[in-house]
């Protein structure tokens, strides 16, 4: 009787698991390779439900100070939920092709906690699957240092040009207005 019991909630979170598996937004369907390591990361398990910042990034770019005032953002907003994603890319001829390099820029130089990834292309045909997304709902990046603030429901409340500091009241908003937002 007892092991009967103890099937009922493990079926039950088995259900919900895959419930949430299926509420997986299609901006996040995808996975990225972490900076650091050789693991993956799911988007959807890492940020589905939750509000979101994605900025491509560059390690050489003149825009890379931006690193310190997003990483302020995180700080001051991340215990509300908020979440942030850097994806280094050298689309725009910007990025260095050694990951521990880009590592060292963003980690030591900068002080990133946020998620980071491997350097991806986030332009054109050969963007990663979650750069197409952002472009379809609103536009590809036009330089290094985009930002987009992604609400609760994986949809693209704002975005952002390389020019806006994170510290603009108009991107502050935006991610006030993502962390609003209702699952």
């Amino acid at each position: 009787m007892r092991t009967r019991w103890m099937l009922v909630p493990l079926l039950t979170l088995a259900a919900a698991a895959n419930a949430l598996a299926g509420e997986c937004p299609a901006l996040l369907d995808s996975t990225l390779p972490e900076l650091r390591g050789k693991e993956q990361i799911n988007l959807c398990e890492r940020f589905a439900g939750k509000p979101l910042v994605v900025v491509n990034t560059a390690s050489y770019c003149g825009f890379a100070p931006q690193f310190k005032g997003l990483e302020s953002i995180y700080q001051q907003y991340h215990g509300q939920g908020l979440e942030m994603l850097g994806v280094p890319s050298n689309d725009f001829k910007q990025e260095d092709a050694d990951a521990e390099k880009t590592a060292k820029v963003c980690y030591a130089n900068y002080g990133v906690t946020f998620t980071m990834t491997q350097a991806q292309p986030v332009r054109g045909s050969d963007a990663t699957p979650l750069f197409k997304a952002l472009a379809a709902q609103s536009s590809a990046p036009k330089w290094n240092f985009y930002k987009y603030v992604i609400d609760r429901q994986g949809k693209v409340v704002a975005n952002f040009s390389s020019r806006t500091k994170p510290d603009d009241p108009a991107f502050k908003a935006a991610i006030e207005k993502a962390i609003a937002s209702q699952p």
